[in-house]
């Protein structure tokens, strides 16, 4: 699998790159399979190589088995003469994660051997591999929610008034990760009361859920570099009526969105489609944020299902389905769902409940 994404990687360049550099840490562990803070990947049309520093050489040439692996001495050097070596005149970047800096030295070092390729044609085509995931992929985003549906259901067995916003987020993240998730996919986001109208508002210890109130929480697990992501609102005792209208409009909203969820649609026209409910229902100005973006190796990759995409989706896309309401010093609903677009439709992988719960 690793052997056919640099493959295709080198395919979705322009014919006439001979090289591609890669040394961003999410791009390098998509194209190998290893999880390191530092390494340069060597991409040519005939092979490829990961020069990699002594703290990680070991590991590298125990699980890394796409590419040839080089431990690090001089690495302007080791590349000078692997391009030589491959006689590449034209040496494609990541330019959307190199910095002005870091393409300078590149450029000064290199001198005049190669042709330094700064467009985003590199970052383009990691993006549109990583787009579509294969079912490898899936597999760990569906066991990273798993997870996450693990702590949903003990949170809803803790929530009660008189916790704090922070007594949530800690009781989240630690459920999680007794049950394997290799960390959170964000900072969580858990929030009571008035406080939830701010979409990314932080916990606080001093925020107390009282009766009545409203809790929001945005979290997510990870699995083997891959994450979940997933929006619950809960009531903490009765809500008002104007609550339960509001989250009911949300819920319809989402419901909307996951229905138009199709190879072909736009991200456009699917954000178009969970935002008319929330217009006609007056709320249009309450709903500022798109409806969902791309989940993988990055908690926001492409493709965006928001007013200004008109990408179409494609079958093997993982995209957020998360509308919302947002009432300043009321409060606030969001309801998120993932799913995974198939040929026919799309699959959700978000399966916790989310008509409204009243504990």
């Amino acid at each position: 699998m690793m052997q056919k994404r640099m493959e295709t990687l080198m395919q979705k360049l322009p014919a006439g790159t001979d090289a591609a550099l890669i040394q961003s840490d999410v791009n390098r562990r998509y194209l190998t399979g290893m999880q390191s803070s530092a390494g340069t990947v060597l991409c040519f049309r005939d092979g490829a190589y990961l020069i990699i520093d002594f703290r990680y050489i070991e590991k590298a040439r125990e699980c890394v088995k796409n590419c040839t692996v080089l431990e690090q001495h001089d690495l302007y050097e080791q590349i000078r003469e692997l391009l030589r070596k491959h006689n590449a005149r034209t040496l494609s970047v990541e330019s959307m994660n190199m910095t002005l800096s870091q393409f300078s030295k590149l450029k000064q070092q290199l001198g005049n051997q190669v042709q330094l390729d700064q467009s985003d044609a590199l970052s383009r085509a990691i993006f549109a591999c990583r787009t579509v995931k294969t079912e490898a992929e899936i597999d760990k985003i569906r066991k990273a929610q798993r997870i996450a549906e693990i702590a949903f259901a003990d949170i809803c067995n803790f929530l009660r008034a008189g916790i704090s916003e922070r007594d949530v987020m800690l009781r989240l993240n630690q459920t999680m990760m007794e049950h394997g998730s290799e960390g959170e996919s964000f900072p969580t986001i858990a929030l009571a009361g008035s406080a939830t109208s701010m979409p990314h508002g932080v916990p606080s210890a001093q925020r107390i859920i009282q009766d009545g109130d409203f809790v929001l929480m945005d979290y997510g697990a990870m699995v083997d570099g891959y994450h979940s992501d997933m929006t619950r609102t809960v009531c903490v005792g009765q809500p008002s009526e104007k609550m339960q209208q509001v989250y009911n409009i949300v819920l319809k909203a989402q419901a909307a969105g996951i229905d138009g969820a199709k190879p072909g649609i736009t991200g456009r026209e699917m954000d178009k489609l969970a935002r008319d409910i929330i217009d006609e229902a007056g709320y249009g100005d309450a709903f500022g944020h798109s409806l969902g973006h791309g989940v993988g190796l990055e908690i926001h990759e492409f493709p965006n299902a928001s007013p200004a995409t008109q990408t179409k989706l494609e079958a093997g896309n993982v995209v957020t389905v998360e509308p919302g309401i947002y009432l300043s010093g009321e409060f606030g609903v969001r309801i998120e769902d993932f799913v995974v677009i198939r040929e026919n439709g799309c699959e959700n992988l978000t399966k916790a409940p989310k008509q409204l719960l009243v504990l």
